[in-house]
């Protein structure tokens, strides 16, 4: 499975972005996909996945403000971030996992979100 991601940028603090995943490869093999975002001197987080039924879930901080969606083919993922705020800022991940709750059996190449005035 291969996963490109696409949109970050900058973007004032209160404003919207959405960021696009798109798999090829093996899409058959992903049963849920997601994004985890990394802030400078940060671990690594979770911050949304969406299973092939539907199913979502959020990190607290981000519940109410963002959203994560896919597809009918099941082969994209989509972020949609609202009412961003500066602790935002991060490089997001756009990942794939074969069943939730392992390791992703992939990675995009990250895309970074500036909220800044």
């Amino acid at each position: 499975v291969q996963l490109q991601a696409f949109g970050g940028g900058l973007v004032q603090p209160g404003g919207s972005l959405t960021l696009s995943c798109s798999a090829s490869g093996s899409i058959c093999s992903i049963n849920a996909m997601g994004w985890y975002r990394q802030a400078p001197g940060k671990q690594r987080e979770l911050v949304a996945i969406i299973t092939n039924g539907g199913r979502v879930n959020y990190t607290e901080s981000v519940k109410g403000r963002f959203s994560i969606f896919r597809n009918n083919a099941k082969v994209a993922a989509y972020l949609q971030m609202n009412s961003l705020k500066p602790e935002d800022t991060a490089v997001y991940y756009c990942t794939a996992w074969r069943q939730i709750n392992t390791e992703p059996i992939a990675w995009g190449q990250g895309t970074l979100v500036t909220v800044s005035s």
